[in-house]
Order: structure tokens, then C-alpha cells, then sequence
């Protein structure tokens, strides 16, 4: 319904996460959601991000629009130059087959960061 309630669903769904865990909100046209996914696990300071799979997953369940989000067991939420460096790389790949990526919400313990409220997005 609103950034803010995006926020905490996706707050209250990885901010525990002992590792890193990298997800997808997938979105309808109306950016009405259709699905949540945590994709992609990786260790307590870094996770693996494969585009392929990030659009496969997507074109499966038909998807218009994504937000993605990860979190960092550190508990800073502050974007890495890798995390920023990711999200340009799956808003190219995906936006070969006409997919937007709305945003990148980083969670740490307490705090979110939004790319799009920061403009890097």
C-alpha cells in the first residue's frame, strides 16, 4: 500500500537473518505484489547475486516490477560499492525484457536504507 509498509514487510522478514540473504518483492503492472523470494544466501558479510536467476524468477511469475532487498548481519545498513555495483547490473539486465526495478532496500538492525530515496535509482 504504501514505501513504508514495503519497508517493514521486507524489515520484519530479513532483519534476524544471521547471514546475508539477497530477496525479491515481484510486482504486477499495478505494482500490486505477487510474490516474495529470498533467492540467494550467502555468509555473514557477503552474498552471491546471479541475474539470470533474478530474471528467471521474474519472467516465471511474470512480473513487471521488482524491489529487491538483502540484508546485512552487521546490523549497518549502509550500501556496500558492491551492493550499488549488483543493483545497476540486474536494472540493465532486466531492463532488456522490460522490467523495472522500483528499488534496493538494505536492512540492518534498526535502519533501512532505500537506493531510491537516495536517488541511486
Amino acid at each position: 500500500e504504501s514505501p513504508t509498509a514495503v519497508r517493514r514487510y521486507l524489515t520484519s522478514r530479513l532483519r534476524h537473518e544471521p547471514r546475508e540473504v539477497f530477496a525479491c518483492l515481484l510486482l504486477d503492472n499495478r505494482h500490486r505484489v505477487i510474490r516474495y523470494e529470498a533467492l540467494f544466501y550467502g555468509t555473514i558479510n557477503a552474498a552471491s547475486v546471479h541475474p539470470r536467476e533474478v530474471g528467471k524468477l521474474a519472467l516465471a511469475h511474470n512480473a513487471a516490477a521488482l524491489m529487491l532487498a538483502h540484508n546485512h548481519p552487521s546490523g549497518v545498513a549502509e550500501p556496500s560499492q558492491a551492493d550499488r555495483q549488483i543493483t545497476d547490473r540486474l536494472i540493465q539486465a532486466l531492463g532488456l525484457v522490460e522490467i523495472r526495478v522500483l528499488d534496493h532496500i538494505v536492512i540492518g538492525d534498526g535502519e533501512s536504507v532505500s537506493f531510491a530515496e537516495r536517488g541511486l535509482i
